[in-house]
Parts: structure tokens; sequence; C-alpha cells
């Protein structure tokens, strides 16, 4: 899948949470209808079996309840994407990546072998399965892991098990950490802590530069990796650096830097890196310190400031506003608003921004935010995960076109305003703004809700490293409220996620109404002379 991701760590965030946020976009000439559904430890199963590889795994019978956003059509399987887990651990799986010859050679990559002739008969060869990959993840690894390094950790020794058939950049975060694992190989692995002041811009290529492998072979604080990598970077002559004291450089190892890199990747890191650190070097011109096609962008960089939601948003539906490569601006000529690939691109299936808040007890900690459809012409808006069911309008996306939900209404309003951009802006932005709003506000509301339902203060300060978060103080009397597992709590999460939902089918219709009226009036076939 063609993808961009960006990773803020707790200290670069505007209000101290780790974000992890990912589009999730299909392959050019199709569209992924995807649904926003809450999977129950009874509806987990407890035997996989992969549609793409065939691969069959047991999995544990002990499963928490998770969110996933999952394809519509399951002909391909599940793709569950992005989702929360009870313990609020977050998953984004997977930003495909790229490597280099020197890698699949050393470690090819796990491919199902389809059965040759017939069985019984002479020559019959069975079918080999094929390994993991981003169909499987987030099912086999979410519903088990209680930290973001435990998820690294579980999906590192499935990769060491069954391989894999792709490369893959899999984020996991929880209250204190953000970890990001790329595969490396078939069966290889490396997994590194983004910094606590920094954010990370990931797109479709693989980014980790700089890599402590000692670290990682032991102490495991801010690195891991497969058991054996020392050993498979030395056997297969991988490490490129010229002093050998130098760190490892996981890019020129085990990545790539081709012509079509230039075209397709680095240029949405200079861009999102240009709009979050705009006065830290020079973007633009024959003289500045990185261009699109550069090969040394930062894989993390400190923010000149706080990241926010919104933040998120903008870079994730960019198009390379303010440069001569907008598709939709008037700098440049036809040629340069045409040569780079956008990251808010028109097949964009869904954007995941799950934030986990440490001034939130466990109840009421992670966010889940969700936009569908292309993101330039899409809003973002919150949901509590902590939930048993979704709303309707995100959950029951159809695989035909139908206004009635939340999918397929973005698809329709960004096919209208993709040719009339000047003259829907006003009316996209007026609705990404309006219902953003109304998104926090929701928030903030139903956070004071549930700390009235349970007798929490609102600002209390919650011991985020502390499991049993479950339960905090009520009063002086030092009585308990047992908060994750509430049902009251989660009947006024489930409620508020309702609520906006029906708000934001109203507003959405009202876009939907707007823009094709706008649209219809500037049809080639209309004429100003009517009848009366």
């Amino acid at each position: 899948m063609a993808c961009t991701t960006i990773l803020v760590g707790k200290d670069a965030s505007y209000d101290g949470s780790t974000i992890i946020a990912r589009n999730e976009d299909s392959a050019n000439g199709e569209f992924n209808p995807k649904r926003f559904i809450v999977v129950n430890p009874d509806e987990q199963p407890r035997h996989y079996r992969s549609v793409i590889s065939h691969v069959e795994i047991d999995l544990p019978d002990d499963p928490m309840r998770y969110t996933a956003v999952p394809n519509a059509d399951l002909k391909e399987g599940i793709w569950g994407e992005a989702g929360v887990n009870e313990a609020n651990v977050a998953m984004s799986a997977t930003e495909t990546l790229t490597t280099n010859e020197r890698v699949l050679g050393a470690d090819p990559f796990v491919e199902r072998k389809p059965a040759q002739g017939k069985e019984g008969e002479p020559g019959y060869q069975p079918e080999v399965a094929g390994g993991i990959g981003e169909e499987d993840f987030l099912t086999i690894v979410l519903p088990y892991v209680k930290t973001a390094r435990e998820g690294v950790q579980r999906l590192g020794a499935l990769l060491e098990q069954y391989g894999t058939y792709e490369m893959n950049g899999v984020a996991f975060s929880d209250v204190d950490e953000i970890w990001w694992l790329e595969t490396v190989g078939g069966h290889h692995w490396i997994a590194k802590r983004v910094p606590d002041e920094a954010y990370v811009t990931m797109p479709n290529q693989l980014g980790i530069d700089e890599f402590d492998l000692e670290d990682a072979l032991g102490d495991q604080e801010s690195h891991m990796c497969s058991a054996d990598m020392a050993e498979f970077i030395g056997r297969n002559h991988l490490d490129l650096a010229v002093e050998p004291a130098s760190p490892l450089n996981p890019r020129d190892a085990f990545g790539s830097h081709s012509d079509s890199d230039h075209v397709y990747n680095t240029p949405r890191a200079w861009w999102m890196q240009r709009f979050l650190n705009p006065y830290d070097e020079v973007w633009d011109g024959p003289d500045a310190d990185h261009k699109p096609e550069s090969n040394d962008i930062p894989w993390a960089r400190q923010p000149e400031r706080k990241v926010t939601i919104e933040d998120i948003k903008y870079v994730l539906s960019g198009h390379y506003q303010g440069t001569p490569y907008d598709p939709y601006g008037k700098l440049g000529d036809e040629h340069t608003r045409h040569m780079f690939r956008p990251i808010g691109i028109n097949r964009q299936s869904q954007l995941a921004v799950m934030q986990i808040r440490p001034y939130r007890p466990q109840a009421n900690r992670a966010i889940q935010w969700i936009a569908y459809g292309s993101n330039p012409f899409n809003t973002l808006v919150p949901f509590y995960p902590n939930v048993t069911e979704t709303p309707k309008y995100l959950e029951d996306t159809t695989t035909r076109v139908t206004t009635e939900n939340f999918y397929w209404a973005n698809r329709v309003i960004a096919a209208l305003c993709d040719g009339a951009f000047a003259d829907t802006a006003n009316a996209v932005e007026r609705y990404q703004e309006k219902t953003g709003a109304y998104g926090h506000a929701m928030v903030a509301a139903t956070d004071a809700k549930v700390a009235e339902l349970t007798g929490i203060d609102l600002d209390a300060e919650f011991d985020a490293d502390d499991e049993s978060c479950d339960v905090q103080p009520m009063g002086p009397d030092g009585i308990i409220a047992a908060i994750r597992g509430g049902e009251d709590v989660r009947r006024v999460l489930q409620e508020a996620n309702q609520a906006l939902a029906d708000r934001l089918k109203a507003d959405t219709d009202a876009l939907l109404d707007s823009v094709l009226f706008t649209r219809s009036m500037a049809m080639k076939n209309g004429f100003h002379m009517s009848d009366f």
C-alpha cells in the first residue's frame, strides 16, 4: 500500500500525548472502501488464516477488545490497518517500504507458492504458504499487547517465525512511548523508539537513518532488532559506512535511493518537514539545505513549535501548497505541478490519528481520529475507542456507492471538488473547521461527563506507568472507582460517538449539497437564458 506516516513524541505534541498517524492509500487504479469497527473478544479468531498468503497461525485465547479500520470488501482479507486496544496501545500497520537487491538476495521474501499439478499425480507439489503481511499484522498483534514495546516484540517474533512477503513499517504507541518497526527482507527487522521531543516523517521508503546496534542487542533502551542482526549485516556486507566507528545507517544498508524515490517518496518528507520546521533551514531554491530529491532528509526532527492534531491533518492532506509542485496551485507550470506524488492523493482510503492522552484515566485516555477518502476534501473527527460498537455511519460502509455512509459521501465530495478546487475550497474549509471544532468540544464535554460519573477530578494527575490505571481515587475517603471495563463509562463514550456521527452526517450531507450545486451550475451545457 502507498501510505504516508507521521509520528509525534509526547514532548513534541501540543498536549503531551503520544500521537501516531497514517494515511492508508490504495494502489493506483483502485479504491478500498473502509469501515471503522470494534472487535470484541468473542469475535476475535483463535485460529487465523491469511487470504493472500494462506499462512495459518494459532492465536492466544485471551484477546483484548480493539478497534480496527478493515476493508469493506474482504476478498483480500481483513486489512485492519489502525486501532487501539483495551490497554490503550495503538498500532498503525502498515507503511509500505522500499529495499534493495542486496537485502533480498540475503533474506528473500516468504511468498506463497501455489500447488503444482494435481494431488496423486506424478510431479505434484503441494502449496507452500507465504509469510505475514499488511493484511494480517493488526489482527494477530494488537489484541495481545499491553505496551508499545510488547507490540514490537510480538510482531518481531512472528516475523522471525513466519517471515513476510513485503517490506513494511509499523508504528506502536502507548501513553509513554512510540516505537517504529521496519522489516528487513523476509525474516529480519529493526525498531527504534521515537525521541519524545521529535516527530518522524515516513513516505513509503525505509526511513531510519541511524541505529545503535549495541543497544538493540543489549539494553534495548531505544533500539530493538532481530537477534542475529549483527551477523546478518556482517555476513552480507550490508553496512556501507566508510568509517568503522560510524553508527549503522539502515537507510543506506537496507533501503533504496532510486530515481523513483525522488518522484514518489522523498518529496513528501521534504514538504512535511518544510511545514513543521520552516525556519530551521533553507527549503527552496538552488541553495536549499534539503530539496525534494534529497536522500538525507532526517528521519526524526524536533519541531519549531508543538504539533497539533490540525497540523497532522494538514501535512497528511498536503499537495505541496506554496510551492511550484501544487497541482491545484498557480505557481510553476503544468510540468512542475505534476512532478511529485502528493501526500493528499485521490486514492486515499482512510486516515487514522491515534492520540494517547496522559492526563486522562484509562477509560477515556485514547482518541482515534478518523477521516475517509481524499484528505484535501475530507474532515478529521474524534471517536473514543473504549466502546463495544461504533456508529453505523462509519461502520456500515458498502461496496457500492451510496451517500448514506461516511466513506462514499467523502469520495463523492472529493470527485466533485477536484475539478473546481477554487470554487469549492471555501465550503470545504468551513466544513473542516466546523466539524473539527465540535469534535474537540465533544471530547471536552465527554471527558467532563466521565469525570462526573466516576467522581474523578477532571484535572487530576494520573500515573501513566501504573498498569492499574483503571482505578483512581474518588474522594477524600479513598473510595476507588473502577474505570476501564465500566459499562456506565463505555455507555457515555458510545453515546458521544453516536451524537458526533449524527451531527457529522448532517454536515457532510450539507457539504455534498453545496458542492454538487456549485459544480452543476458550472456544467459546460449550461445556458443563461431560461424559461419562466
